[in-house]
C-alpha cells in the first residue's frame, strides 16, 4: 500500500524547520523512525533550502511530498522555477572555506537515489528516495 501526504510552505525561512518537523512528524506515524527519518530529516532541511535560495520564484514558496510503499520513502520537493540547463540542481565540490555548497553532497551521500523532473505546469521537483522499510499504519 502506498502512502502520501503533502505540505505547502511559505517562502520564508523558518519554513525550513516547519518542514523538518512535518517530515519527522509523517515518518513517526508511518513508523519510520531512527537513523532513516533522521537522514530524510536532513535531507528535507538541504533540499527546502536549495529551493528557498535557488528555486522559487519571488513570492512563491515550495511543497514537501513524502510517498511510502513497501520498497522505502520518497522525498519530494517541489519549487516553482523551470528546470534548465542554466538552473538545474547540480552536485558542487565545496572547498573547507566554503559557508554554502554542501547541500546535494549531503543528499547524495544519505539518499538511495535522487534527481530532478519536471513539474506541471511549471517548476520542477527535486526527488530523493530512501530504503526505509514499509510503513505499518497509515497517516
Amino acid at each position: 500500500m502506498t502512502k502520501a501526504l503533502h505540505k505547502y510552505f511559505d517562502a520564508r525561512r523558518r519554513s525550513v524547520g516547519q518542514a523538518r518537523r512535518f517530515v519527522l512528524a509523517t515518518l513517526a506515524s508511518w513508523d519510520v523512525t531512527g537513523e532513516p527519518a533522521e537522514d530524510i530529516r536532513l535531507c528535507v532541511s538541504e533540499l527546502a533550502t536549495n529551493a528557498l535560495g535557488h528555486g522559487t520564484r519571488r513570492g512563491h514558496g515550495f511543497l514537501v511530498r513524502l510517498c511510502a510503499d513497501e520498497n522505502g520513502v520518497r522525498l519530494e520537493v517541489h519549487d516553482s522555477r523551470d528546470a534548465s540547463s542554466e538552473s538545474l540542481p547540480w552536485v558542487r565540490r565545496a572547498s573547507d572555506t566554503d559557508t554554502s555548497g554542501r547541500g546535494l553532497c549531503i543528499v547524495g551521500a544519505l539518499a538511495d537515489a535522487w534527481g530532478v523532473e519536471d513539474r506541471d505546469p511549471y517548476g520542477k521537483v527535486v526527488w530523493s528516495r530512501f530504503r526505509a522499510g514499509s510503513p505499518n499504519r497509515p497517516a
